[in-house]
Formats: C-alpha cells, sequence, structure tokens
C-alpha cells in the first residue's frame, strides 16, 4: 500500500509554516477558525474534504476550516515542522506510523475526556475504537477507515489455466501464478513487491504461517513472548514466498513498490496481486481490464488454514499546540459518524468505521465481498495490531525492505533474514522494559 510505504521524513531544514497557517483567535463575530491539515493528498480527496467540512461548518456557524492540502510526498515533513512550531495546526491527519514519534514528543492532544460520553463510539466497530486507544488508553485520533489486504486476481486468466476458483492458501497461490506464468508472453503470475514496504507482504506471509500463535495486540510477537520470526514456520513461509518471485513474477519486480505493482495488474500483465481496498478503485478505472475479468478474494491462508489480517489505519487527531481544542474535537466527531464518515470511506476505498456498513450493498457486492467475508469469520481471518507505533518503525522499515530485497538477489537466505529480524525486535523489545 502507497499509505503504509510513505516513511516519516525527519527533515533537517528549518520550519516553513504555509502562508495563513498562524492559529487564530475568535474575530470580532465570535467566529473561530481551525487550521486542518491532511497528509495523504490527492485532488479527488481534498475536493471531498473540502464538501465535508462545507457540511460542518454549515452546523457550526461560528467555525471556519482552513485546510491545508500540501504534496503528499512532503507532507508529514511539513506536518513536523509545523507541530514543532507549536503553532498552526489545529486538526491534523494522524497514521499508525506517524501516531509513535509525534505524541512521544508531545505534539498530540488526548481527546479522552473529551470524547467521554460521545455518542458516536457506539456506532464504531470494535476494531475502530481499538484503534482509537492506545496501550495507555489514549485517544490521539480517531480513525477514519482501514487498509486490510485482500487477494486481487483475474478471473479469466485462471479460468484458461484450469483452475474453478481463486486461491485461498499461499501454495495454493504458488500454484496457480506458476501455472499461469509466461515470461515469453509478458503474462505473469504475481505482482511482487520487492521495492519499498516490501517488508510488508513477506511479514504477512509468515503471520499466516504462524497465524494460531500469534498475540493478537502484537502481530510481530507470539504468545510464548518471542518473535514471530522465530518461529521454525517462518522459515517455511519465507521459502514459499521466495517461491513466488523465482517461479511466477517479473525479475524487474524486484524493484516494486506501490505504483508498479498497481500498474502491473492494473495493465492486464500479472494475475494476481495483494493489496488494500483503496486499489479497487484504480482497477475499476482501468481501460485495459474490464470489470469481468477480475475481483478479489479474501487474504490467503497459512497451511492451518487462518490468516492474520495486518490492519493499517489513518485518521483525524488534534495538535496539543492548537487554541482551539473544543472546536477541534468537535470537528474530529463530525468526520467520525454519520454521512460524513460513510462518504469518506467510500470514496477512499476504505474498510469502514462503522457498524452499519456491515449491511450496506456498497460493501457486500462485487470486489469488496471479499472484505465482509473476513469481517463476518473472525476465526479464520484473525485480526491483529501490529507494532507501527513504535518509534523506530521508519527504521525497521527501511532496514527490512533493504532485507528483502538481498534475499531475492540470493545475497542472503531466508534462515540469515529471519534470525536478524528476530534479535532486532528482540534488543529493541528489551531496551523498552
Amino acid at each position: 500500500m502507497r499509505r503504509r510505504t510513505a516513511a516519516l521524513a525527519l527533515g533537517t531544514a528549518a520550519a516553513t509554516i504555509l502562508a495563513g497557517c498562524s492559529t487564530m483567535s475568535p474575530d470580532a463575530s465570535g467566529t473561530v477558525t481551525l487550521n486542518m491539515v491532511e497528509s495523504l493528498t490527492n485532488p479527488a480527496r481534498t475536493d471531498l474534504l473540502k464538501d465535508l467540512i462545507a457540511d460542518f461548518e454549515r452546523q457550526h456557524p461560528k467555525v471556519k476550516v482552513n485546510l491545508i492540502s500540501p504534496p503528499t510526498e512532503q507532507a508529514d515533513q511539513k506536518l513536523q515542522q509545523m507541530l514543532q512550531s507549536g503553532s498552526g495546526v489545529d486538526v491534523l491527519e494522524v497514521r499508525d506510523i506517524t501516531v509513535g514519534p509525534w505524541s512521544n514528543n508531545g505534539w498530540l492532544y488526548d481527546m479522552n475526556k473529551d470524547l467521554d460520553g460521545w455518542k458516536g463510539w457506539q456506532a464504531l466497530t470494535e476494531n475502530a475504537v481499538n484503534a482509537s486507544k492506545d496501550a495507555k488508553g489514549r485517544t490521539y485520533f480517531i480513525p477514519y477507515g482501514f487498509y486490510g489486504l485482500s487477494l486481487f486476481y483475474r478471473t479469466d486468466l485462471i479460468k484458461k489455466a484450469g483452475f474453478s476458483k481463486p486461491p485461498a492458501t499461499w501454495e495454493e497461490l504458488l500454484q496457480q501464478a506458476s501455472a499461469i506464468n509466461q515470461p515469453a508472453t509478458r503474462r505473469y503470475g504475481y505482482a511482487f513487491r520487492g521495492g519499498a514496504n516490501a517488508h510488508s507482504n513477506a511479514t504477512a506471509v509468515i503471520e499466516a504461517y504462524v497465524a494460531d500463535q500469534v498475540d493478537p495486540a502484537n502481530g510481530y510477537r507470539l504468545r510464548s513472548g518471542r518473535t514471530i520470526f522465530s518461529a521454525p514456520e517462518a522459515e517455511d513461509a519465507l521459502a514459499t514466498y521466495l517461491q513466488l518471485f523465482e517461479q511466477a513474477s517479473p525479475k524487474s519486480s524486484v524493484a516494486w513498490g506501490y505504483p508498479e505493482m498497481v500498474e502491473a495488474f492494473s495493465n492486464g500483465s500479472t494475475a494476481f496481486l495483494l493489496q488494500d481496498p483503496e486499489v479497487i478503485a484504480t482497477v475499476s478505472q482501468s481501460k485495459a481490464i474490464s470489470t469481468r475479468q477480475w475481483s478479489t478474494a479474501p487474504l490467503v491462508a497459512g497451511p492451518g488454514g487462518k490468516t492474520v489480517q495486518p490492519l493499517a489505519t489513518a485518521g483525524w487527531g488534534v495538535a496539543k499546540g492548537s487554541g482551539h481544542k473544543e472546536a477541534a474535537v468537535d470537528l474530529v466527531e463530525f468526520l467520525s459518524q454519520g454521512e460524513a464518515s460513510t462518504n469518506f470511506t467510500k470514496k477512499n476505498s476504505l474498510v469502514p468505521i462503522l457498524k452499519s456498513a456491515t449491511g450496506d450493498p456498497f460493501y457486500r457486492t462485487g470486489p469488496w465481498a471479499s472484505y465482509v467475508t473476513m469481517t463476518e469469520h473472525p476465526e479464520k481471518y484473525l485480526v491483529v495490531t501490529q507494532p507501527r507505533g513504535v518509534a523506530w518503525w521508519t527504521e525497521w522499515q527501511q532496514k527490512a525492505d533493504t532485507d528483502v530485497q538481498k534475499m531475492i538477489l540470493g545475497k542472503t537466505k531466508p534462515k540469515e533474514l529471519l534470525a536478524g529480524w528476530d534479535a532486532y525486535w528482540t534488543e529493541k523489545w528489551q531496551q523498552e522494559q
């Protein structure tokens, strides 16, 4: 997922506050102006947010919202600079990879007391409520949706290869992708992730192979307390994953990240893609394949018939330096319930935060149906929280991506990679104690 790959930029440049970003006191009429900063910017999304903000302003005539939309690649760095200055931000986009360092630096406001008694809690799914709280029960953001993996597949290509249904396990995925793979005709079985955020799919297969042993509160830890990378099954998982590259993927995918993977599936050159729901909208717009040629299936399982669904998330929070916290929390509440939440999740292809969505035909049909299936069978599709909020997550991403690429290129073995990952997380956890 592209959203997961945008690493937290630390930037050494002096803080540059966007024009018009200073926090404002109420004007003569008593109107408060909130500065709201998004980080995962694109034109359609920004337009949608402006429409939602207009609805909020109609309901709150004494509040005006100034939406600031930095380019996505620079947004986290810009936000960090603004947060460091202590002013200029009231409401902001907070993600599971930024909440840790930003809260540790004291830049985010704990909304817990403000949200005590908020009726919106009752409408949220269990996953949304859980994601709203950190380990100490603090609420630094309310999720606006989730990014959960599913398997995108070509219905026509698996049928042509002699298979009656999409793969349900990693072994079946390897079998079907290998059967479809025909490099001579530029037809490939799998859109492999070997570049940016390569570690995410590598850990997904490992988690599937150790699903029965995973600690739900920490997807990188076994119930025994050891890391998932220490389990014998982890080596089998990476062996299967490596075969998927060698037998069913284009060699160029050694450097593929989100854009290349999605493009390869959307243009019809690969038969399988492991990705998040935001890709549904992208593939739906493709002119290279029709809606009859593709769909999604639930996330593939390990040998035990179960898999782990690591939900990534982001949401809206309030800056600790805001001078208008009451109005800012009101805006967060507004965006987290009712039509505002529903419109945002649908138009951004997100797994919804509202319980009512499971009965919505939009989510029960077509490529969204696989997500409903996973939601309705939690005993097979185990939801876990990965430790993306730790302060060293960016460091881990960079190390792990490099290691995966070394494995693909034959410069290291799965066993050696796993030993390094086990040592890394064991040491980090010991330092926390």
